[in-house]
This record gives C-alpha cells, sequence and structure tokens, in this order.
C-alpha cells in the first residue's frame, strides 16, 4: 500500500511539474480554419514609433501554428494571417489560444488565454464599426461625384458634416472604453487612436490616471511623458510668460497683454496651411478687435524678409514676433509648437482657454468667448 502512494505521488509531482507555465515565454497555439493556399504566419510587435515583423512560421497540415516569444513586459501583438490582421496583448506566462477562418470575410476570431486580448478585441469592435460607417459614406461620395463627373462643393458641403459626426460619435465611444479600462493596455491603445489635439485634455487626465501603471511598457512611457511636457500649456493653464523680438526690433513681452484677451498665432511664410487659414484670421480680427481681442504672430521663419513680405501681403495688421529660428526658437520650444498653424487663445487673467481653434471653430470660439464678455459687463 505504502509503495501504491509513493508510485502515485511521484506520478503526481512530474504531471504538476509538466503541467506547469513557462512563466519565461508566451505561447500562441493557432489553427486556421479553410487556409486554402496561405503557407506562413507572421508574428508582429509594436513600439513606441512602429510594428515589425518579429517572427513567422509555417502552417501544418491541419491548419495548425505554434509561437513562442519571450516578451520584455505586457505588449500589443499582431499575427498577420493572409491580408488580416489580428490584434492581441501578451505577457510572459500566457498560453494564447487562437482560431479564425480564412473564408470569415468578417474577420471573425476566438481567443483564449489573454484577458488583455478580449479587452483589446472589444476596442477593434467599436472600431470597425465607426470605420464600416466612415467607408460607406466615402462610397456613397464618390458614387455621386463620378455621377456627376466632377468634384463637387454641393457634396462635400453635404458629407463632411456627415463624416465629422462620425468621428466624434467614434471619439464618444472611445473615450468610455478608455476611461472604463485604466487597467488595460487595450484602454491605452484605445487612447493613442484618438485626435490629440481635440482631446488633449482628456489624453492629460487619462496619462495622469495611468502613470503607475505599466510602467515597464516603453510607449506607454512615452506618452505619459509627453502628456507631462504639454500639461503646463494646456487649457486651463497660466499661459508661461516670454519675450521674443518683435518685426520693428523692440521687445515684445507677453505680459505686455496682461489684463486683455490674446491669441499667440504660430505661422510662417513658407507654411501653406497658414496662408491659407491669414484670411479668416484676418477676418475675426476685424469683427472682434474693438470688443477686446489681441493677435500675437510668431512666426516660424528664417529669413526676416520674407516673413515681412507675407505680413504685408495677408494684411496682418497685427503686432508680430519672431525668433528667426523656425521650430527650433525659444518661443516654440516653451509653447511645445511641433506643428503650424497652431494658437493659444489667453484671457485677461493669463489663464489658457483654447487651443489649435482654426476656420468656423475659431469663429464660433470667439462669438461665444466675447457675447458671454459682453454680457458680463452689462450686468456690471
Amino acid at each position: 500500500m505504502k509503495k501504491n502512494i509513493f508510485q502515485y505521488s511521484i506520478i503526481l509531482l512530474a504531471f504538476l511539474i509538466c503541467s506547469c507555465k513557462d512563466s519565461s515565454v508566451f505561447t500562441i497555439a493557432g489553427t486556421v480554419n479553410n487556409p486554402g493556399s496561405l503557407k506562413t504566419v507572421f508574428l508582429l510587435e509594436a513600439d513606441s514609433s512602429q510594428v515589425s515583423v518579429i517572427d513567422s512560421t509555417n502552417l501544418s497540415d491541419q491548419g495548425k501554428f505554434q509561437f513562442k516569444h519571450k516578451a520584455p513586459y505586457a505588449n500589443l501583438y499582431k499575427l498577420r494571417i493572409g491580408g488580416s490582421i489580428f490584434d492581441l496583448i501578451a505577457k510572459n506566462g500566457d498560453e494564447i489560444d487562437f482560431t479564425t477562418s480564412l473564408t470569415d470575410n468578417t474577420h471573425g476570431y476566438q481567443i483564449t488565454g489573454s484577458s488583455e486580448s478580449d479587452k483589446i478585441k472589444e476596442f477593434n469592435k467599436i472600431s470597425n464599426f465607426y470605420i464600416d460607417k466612415s467607408s460607406k459614406l466615402t462610397q456613397e461620395y464618390q458614387d455621386k461625384a463620378q455621377a456627376l463627373g466632377k468634384e463637387s462643393d454641393s457634396l462635400i458641403a453635404i458629407y463632411k458634416p456627415m463624416f465629422m459626426k462620425n468621428m466624434d460619435a467614434y471619439s464618444v465611444e472611445i473615450l468610455k472604453f478608455v476611461n472604463a479600462n485604466k487597467t488595460s493596455l487595450a484602454g491605452f491603445y484605445a487612447a493613442t487612436s484618438l485626435d490629440q489635439v481635440k482631446y488633449e485634455t482628456q489624453l492629460i487626465a487619462y496619462a495622469d490616471a495611468i502613470k503607475d501603471n505599466f510602467k515597464d511598457n516603453p510607449a506607454v512611457g512615452h506618452f505619459v511623458k509627453q502628456m507631462e511636457d504639454i500639461k503646463p500649456i494646456s487649457i486651463g493653464h497660466k499661459a508661461p510668460d516670454f519675450t521674443i523680438v518683435g518685426i520693428d526690433g523692440k521687445a515684445i513681452k507677453l505680459s505686455d497683454y496682461k489684463g486683455k484677451y490674446v491669441m499667440l498665432d504660430f505661422w510662417a511664410s513658407w507654411c501653406a496651411p497658414c496662408r491659407a487659414e491669414n484670411p479668416n484670421v484676418v477676418k475675426q480680427y476685424a469683427i472682434y478687435k474693438s470688443l477686446g481681442l489681441n493677435i500675437l504672430g510668431i512666426s516660424l521663419d528664417n529669413d526676416k524678409a520674407k516673413w515681412q513680405q507675407a505680413v504685408t501681403a495677408d494684411k496682418l495688421v497685427w503686432s508680430h514676433g519672431s525668433d528667426l529660428k523656425s521650430f527650433e526658437g525659444a518661443t516654440e520650444r516653451l509653447y511645445h509648437i511641433e506643428a503650424i498653424p497652431s494658437n493659444f487663445i489667453i484671457d485677461p487673467q493669463g489663464n489658457i482657454v483654447a487651443k489649435n481653434v482654426t476656420g468656423a471653430d475659431l469663429e464660433e470660439f470667439l462669438n461665444k468667448t466675447f457675447t458671454k464678455a459682453q454680457q458680463i459687463v452689462k450686468i456690471r
């Protein structure tokens, strides 16, 4: 009897040892149904700037494949199977089972062994819904334009608001997902799909919330650092003071505008989108100058003559300054200018109240701001 118990104990111990997970790697055991002529499956890894192929393997006659890979940290990986890409999140110790069919036009798949991968699948479901809507709108527009035989401003006027409405709806749903998944890497990858300019305030708050999570993931670290850098010049913060040389050679300080509304308008003579926006800025300045709007144009030119020519040609009648060092000027670095046109609207208390508003959005913001300011004056 003792001998049998001992034998069983040895067998049980051996079973437990064999069934333990290998915590030094993650594994993906996959099945591709109806593979057709497909022979190879690729494993890709995302980092802070790109997605790269890190491994490949052949399918067996039964459509099976396997990857074993060492992950220095939990991260986003992708399987490229034929013309389809499938996202998953993996870390060492994960044993992931994956199944798909190449005849499934919806590119559906099943995945187990990684709860994080379930979350990224949920994000992709939301994303794909709105991408499909955009694709249908694009096709509708192209069909109608083709029927007319030309691009049509009237069609653009119809379809552009529809596109924007769809993108806004997408962003609302993604923000819900992000805020509900702050402890999941899937939430982080969803957050990176948002327009960083438009949703800067929300993304800064999100970065604050996750700064102690995923510390070993460099993509997360880069994002958190980026948000920390721009936080001091985000909406609701005091605009940092600076001194810049005016077009007339005299020094201009931001503090000169204390107690006034001022828009810092970063632009350059060589910037086509800036020059295209200038007529709108001129129009808004003409309307709101008497109500208290000031503008300080800050040029990223290197050539003072070309800067002066553009100021005259575009009839930019407000104050202008420049470090004449393109993006490397002290003022540009202070305000983290990475693209132009870019602007900051600062209220009389020195707070940043808007950023990067152009076109109709600028007109709407100024109308609301100065209508409200007039009402306050009347009440007083």
